[in-house]
């Protein structure tokens, strides 16, 4: 028997789970309504899947699979919610989560999802695929490299970086991209952090280095 833990604060919507995995005779379910309740369960009963809703009042399901797996690290957990979940995608991935399911979905596919995360196998949207962080262990791995995975600049930043770069100045470069200056002298001060750099000259050419701008983007 698979013994499988559903926590969900809205009681419909857990009885309505249980009823239609109980579908499948090796599927057995256990409904409980707070995490609170289920972490205290945990420690007398051991389940092969749980599932939790993202979005439950005092303790969320985030910090639900975060307490879980810190105290029973091969548990496997999906997160089963009808919110959108890429906000915190990253989070949950680093949480320990083994899958994501809406509540949207038919019942074969969450017998499906449970099977896969029996396996160790995950189930997630290709939309939230796309987010995945891919970290690649190197035993040479160059200064650049580490540099790379350490400087998050966004599209924005990147913009007035180029602009920088052909020596435009703020007031022009607050024109071009319709911001005030202040905005872009906001926004340099944030690059040169994290760049680690202290003028623009600097900016440009570390920028450079981490291939963040082009050569045509110099004068």
């Amino acid at each position: 028997m698979i013994n499988i833990l559903l926590v969900d604060d809205h009681p419909s919507v857990g009885e309505g789970t249980k009823n239609m995995i109980e579908q499948d005779a090796e599927m057995q379910v256990t409904v409980i309504l707070s995490a609170m309740e289920a972490l205290e369960l945990v420690k007398t009963e051991t389940f092969d899947v749980m599932l939790f809703d993202l979005n439950m009042p005092v303790i969320s399901g985030l910090e639900l699979t975060k307490r879980m797996m810190s105290a029973h690290p091969d548990s496997r957990v999906l997160i089963y919610t009808g919110y959108e979940i890429s906000p915190h995608f990253n989070l949950l991935i680093e949480s320990g989560v083994s899958g994501f399911v809406s509540k949207t979905v038919t019942r074969v596919q969450l017998l499906n999802a449970i099977r896969c995360a029996l396996r160790d196998e995950a189930v997630i949207p290709v939309s939230l695929l796309r987010q995945l962080r891919r970290r690649e262990i190197r035993l040479n791995e160059s200064r650049e490299e580490r540099a790379l995975e350490a400087v998050s600049i966004n599209e924005r930043e990147q913009e007035i970086l180029q602009e920088v770069a052909s020596g435009s100045a703020n007031k022009d470069i607050a024109g071009k991209l319709l911001m005030s200056q202040r905005t872009v002298e906001y926004n340099l001060t944030r690059i040169f952090e994290k760049l680690g750099v202290r003028s623009r000259a600097e900016a440009v050419v570390e920028a450079r280095r981490l291939n963040l701008i082009h050569s045509s983007d110099f004068l």
